[in-house]
């Protein structure tokens, strides 16, 4: 649930709203926050929200999509906005990490609420600046932010609200987001109106969970038969210290061969099989998102020494996680831009499992 849900309803005449930008951001986060907002003023008659776009140091930033932007202004000449909301990768950091994080307490200590979406969520909370505030986290990103942040509460909802933080899972809860803005703004009337210009499902309420892939099948998590969803549940919470296929049926009442069929009608493979390749998803946002070793990585999935990881690994992504993070460090250094959840060779590899 919401704590202290933020209260957008600004005395101002008009919201000012900035987005921080880092290379390789997202673009569809921000187009997802600023068309709603733009269509809002349309449709009300009047500028109810404004919004500019900053960077570091005011220099150009390449999106995830390669495109170009040309922020206003850099973070420490920001004055008097009432939000502002960070969109990068989750492997963002300022180039002066003391300024760039003294830039957003000063933002913070003036009564800014805060915010992150997506990636941008690491950012924050590097600044000390989540402590203590329930987080929203993507689903691909949970593993390595809990490893980095083990002490921050964290959540599976799509948006989060807790007093002046407010952190948001993706495009389409950014979508969510800009909605509620202009419903406490405007009204309903205005903000259903926005969501049908759009096309986009009326915003979602409170307690919405992030709709998560079932790994590797054309499904949800939410889509799986209860007894399914069930098991996959305990396996995810059994990733660092795995637990027998017979102890999960004796968890969720059913027998070793009812659960093997479940699995093989719905995912093509066996209770095994998936809940390895669980632990080994797990272990790839460390692979990419952390600067642990491989030994290190391979025991927080349950292996006792990094050669048996490193050779599941390469059975499931089609290189060895040595070779998996050298190849996206490479492609950051060179393209500027953020790992793609499935690299094509490891989807090759997976579609053919």
């Amino acid at each position: 649930m919401f704590r202290k849900p933020i209260n957008f309803s600004v005395e101002n005449e008009n919201m000012l709203i900035a987005l921080l930008v880092f290379p390789g951001f997202p673009m569809a986060c921000l187009t997802s926050m600023i068309e709603p907002l733009r269509a809002a003023n349309e449709i009300a008659g009047q500028t109810a929200f404004r919004w500019m776009l900053v960077s570091e140091d005011g220099a150009a930033v390449d999106s995830s999509a390669f495109v170009r932007f040309h922020p206003s202004c850099e973070l420490r000449a920001l004055r008097e906005v009432d939000t502002l909301m960070i969109l990068s990768p989750p492997d963002a950091e300022f180039e002066d990490p003391k300024a760039g994080h003294g830039a957003l307490r000063s933002l913070e200590r003036h009564g800014a609420t805060l915010g992150g979406v997506s990636g941008g969520v690491f950012v924050l909370a590097r600044a000390g600046l989540m402590c203590e505030h329930v987080t929203s986290v993507h689903w691909c990103y949970a593993t390595a932010f809990a490893d980095a942040f083990p002490d921050h509460p964290t959540t599976d909802e799509v948006i989060m609200a807790d007093r002046r933080r407010v952190t948001v899972s993706g495009a389409a809860a950014a979508f969510d987001l800009a909605l509620m803005m202009i419903e406490q703004r405007l009204g309903a009337d205005i903000m259903t109106e926005v969501a049908c210009w759009f096309q986009h499902p009326l915003v979602r309420g409170e307690g919405v969970r992030q709709r998560i892939p079932a790994l590797r099948v054309a499904v949800t998590n939410d889509m799986l038969p209860e007894t399914l969803a069930r098991a996959v549940q305990v396996m995810s919470k059994n990733l660092g210290d795995p637990i027998s296929i017979a102890d999960i049926c004796d968890q969720i009442a059913i027998s070793p061969r009812h659960l093997e069929r479940l699995f093989k009608n719905v995912t093509g493979k066996s209770p095994l099989l998936y809940y390895r390749n669980l632990r080994l998803a797990a272990a790839r946002q460390l692979v990419l998102y952390s600067n642990r070793s491989m030994r290190e990585i391979a025991q927080t999935i349950g292996y006792a020494s990094a050669s048996p990881f490193r050779a599941r690994y390469a059975e499931l992504y089609g290189l060895t996680p040595d070779e998996d993070r050298r190849k996206i460090t490479l492609f950051r250094l060179n393209e500027n831009a953020p790992l793609p959840s499935v690299l094509p060779s490891a989807q090759r590899v997976l579609s053919e499992s």
